[in-house]
């Protein structure tokens, strides 16, 4: 209460002498004023600091709410206003008007907005106040505005970069198809019945699309897209009375399928998206990547809209002034290392069994396929797939949705080539020495009731070519024992087991040599040694470790971008002495061993087979994944690596060699 009345008594005085306290001077009373304004306090400023002739030319509602409304409509944010410096001699009167300048800045939906604003203020008295009071007019708002002006706001949209394979073939691009709709009062229930026929689409999807709040019996509805592909099936729909098509811009995905799980698909932005990449530029109108590389990279294949901001003169026809602008920028377009049409011809290869494969380029490491199959129709989800359609999929038990190639699996005997390199390196391993091997079971005195089982037996002595060709685990068992763990682990490791493997697309996680990185016992160690036991391993990371064959112990990075350079990952693997036996090996795999459906006058397959056994303990018998490693001897420009599901009843991996034998055919 002292307080109060000190500063009554202070004003009252200041009052009688007639001058103008510091308190009173422009200035300061223009910076109480600029401190609302940065508030967005336009209520305040308007009843406690406009001018009684500003309130007289603009009512509240043309003051307050047209900014407030200007503001919201145009997505003010960062809004700095400040005083330009006044000179130290500056003097004011009363009885003349003051002159000061402030600099305003905002952000926009359009880009920034910075203006010099003059402002005037007046010395007079409101009710029972004598103090600076500002005249306020529109260009407050915006620089020009007058009061019968229009603010305007006008889009551009930019193009969504595309996607290409190493050959220009496209991958992902913009095209155009139908956007299916009805006049709502041209059908009856029985027409919306035969529609959502049509359509695959419910009745009550229908009259929820009719519900809209926009909506009139004679407007047309949207209510579905197709792709041009799907054009007989429009002009079946739209015979129907009061249902129409017409063009629409959307996204296609020329190889469907076959690369599905690499490209993903673009799909309108959801809610929750839209919240998540708030202050990105993303209106509920957009497309946004929902999987696979459209997702991946959607910061480089994105649009950006261009926005214009402008004031349109009122009486003056046509003149307009720019507040702000913001030119559209078009997405960029990629190119992959990826060849479409080998991975076409792999992914018909596989006949829709479930699996995945991979091929490389041994001399650059350029990833050429990396497909899982089966796959989906990416243009189909992109166009909006129903809940329906989505559960149908779901329940499938080839799991097309599932993305293989980024999973690891258990790599069976395809591992045998490997754990030979790190013995052959670690000199743990002679290649012409042979064990004598009978039956097909052995294990050591002490393993209890845990067995090395081979499939087949060969004649005696069984060396490292007969243990490759033949594909024989007690040979290896005998081998893992004689290098041992640490041998075998840090070999792996040298590999890039343990190691999130340096490829642009992310994988779920890394090859593994077990659950913890270690082996704990012999029989894990022999388990390890042929691609059982907690082993696990990517099908690309399988491909390109079989580099080391090709390219006498030389591993590359994998390569997915065509604008990343060749770049060596691991090297020193495998001497070329070495690397020679294992070639001269693998190629006996297929022209004596259990790859024989690979022996094709088309090419001079070389590789290893290799059946995961996934079945559980104490089973004589359970589920087998096939593996197949191969490249052509003579022109050794890919490895393909390939793995099938469930094998058990096919031929285990020799019908995976069969199946990759047909890409070497086809390509």
């Amino acid at each position: 209460m002292k307080n109060k009345l000190s500063i009554f008594l202070f004003l009252a005085a200041a009052a009688v002498l007639g001058g103008c306290t510091e308190q009173e001077t422009p200035d300061n009373r223009l910076d109480e004023y600029i401190s609302l304004w940065n508030e967005q306090d336009f209520s305040a400023m308007y009843s406690d600091y406009t001018a009684a002739e500003s309130k007289d030319l603009y009512t509240e509602e043309q003051s307050v709410t047209r900014t407030e409304f200007y503001y919201e409509e145009i997505e003010v944010n960062n809004l700095e206003v400040s005083m330009q410096d006044i000179p130290e001699d500056a003097e004011w009167n009363e009885s003349e008007p003051a002159e000061l300048t402030v600099n305003v800045f905002f952000d926009t939906l359009a880009g920034p907005v910075q203006f010099d604003k003059e402002v005037t203020l007046l010395f007079e008295e409101q009710g029972e106040e004598e103090n600076w009071f500002v005249q306020w007019d529109p260009s407050f708002i915006l620089p020009e505005l007058e009061q019968d002006d229009v603010l305007r706001f006008s889009s551009t949209q930019g193009v969504r970069g595309e996607i290409y394979d190493r050959n220009g073939n496209p991958l992902a691009i913009n095209g155009t198809g139908y956007e299916v709709g009805a006049v709502p009062g041209e059908l009856n229930d029985e027409d919306k019945e035969a529609l959502a026929e049509g359509l695959s689409m419910s009745v009550e999807t229908i009259d929820e699309r009719f519900s809209q709040g926009w909506v009139e019996d004679d407007l047309l509805v949207p209510l579905k897209q197709f792709s041009s592909a799907q054009r007989e099936e429009v002009v079946e729909i739209t015979e129907q009375e009061g249902v129409y098509s017409q063009s629409a811009e959307m996204r296609e995905y020329p190889f469907g399928e076959a690369i599905s799980h690499l490209t993903g698909y673009v799909g309108a932005i959801s809610a929750e998206q839209l919240e998540e990449n708030e202050g990105e530029g993303y209106t509920a109108s957009d497309v946004i990547g929902k999987r696979g590389l459209e997702q991946l990279l959607e910061e480089r294949l994105r649009s950006i809209a261009g926005n214009r901001i402008y004031i349109e003169k009122a009486g003056d026809e046509g003149e307009t002034v720019t507040v702000a602008e913001q030119e559209a920028h078009d997405g960029e377009d990629i190119t992959l290392t990826i060849d479409a049409e080998l991975q076409k011809t792999t992914f018909e290869a596989m006949k829709g069994e479930p699996g995945t494969a991979a091929a490389v380029d041994p001399e650059t490491g350029e990833t050429l396929v990396l497909a899982s199959s089966p796959g989906f129709d990416p243009g189909e989800f992109s166009l909006g797939v129903s809940s329906e359609r989505y559960t149908e999929l779901e329940e499938d038990p080839n799991q097309p949705l599932q993305n293989r190639f980024s999973t690891i699996y258990a790599p069976g005997s395809t591992q045998k080539t490997l754990t030979a390199a790190i013995g052959l390196e670690a000199g743990t391993l002679d290649p012409n020495e042979g064990f004598t091997i009978n039956g097909l079971t052995w294990q050591k005195d002490n393993w209890g009731d845990f067995r090395v089982t081979r499939v087949h037996e060969a004649q005696n002595p069984i060396d490292l070519n007969k243990g490759l060709v033949f594909s024989d685990n007690i040979y290896f068992a005998q081998v893992a024992l004689g290098m041992g763990a640490e041998t075998l682990i840090n070999g792996l490791e040298e590999l890039g087991y343990e190691e999130e493997l340096p490829f642009a697309y992310p994988f779920n996680r890394p090859s593994q040599i077990s659950n913890d990185g270690s082996i704990g016992s012999e029989g894990q160690l022999v388990d390890t040694s042929y691609g059982q036991g907690e082993m696990l391993t990517n099908i690309l990371h399988l491909a390109s470790m079989y580099e080391i064959v090709v390219n006498d112990g030389v591993m590359m990075k994998p390569l997915l971008f065509e604008e990343e350079e060749p770049e060596v990952w691991k090297e020193g693997l495998l001497s070329s002495e070495n690397a020679e036996i294992l070639r001269k090996d693998l190629r006996e795999v297929v022209t004596v061993g259990f790859a024989s459906p690979a022996d094709i006058p088309e090419a001079t397959i070389a590789g290893k087979t290799g059946t995961a056994e996934l079945k559980q303990a104490g089973e004589e018998t359970g589920r087998e994944n096939g593996f197949f490693v191969a490249y052509d001897e003579d022109n050794p420009e890919f490895i393909i690596a390939m793995m099938v599901e469930e094998v058990q009843d096919k031929g285990g991996s020799t019908y995976v060699s069969e199946l990759t034998a047909d890409v070497f055919k086809n390509r």
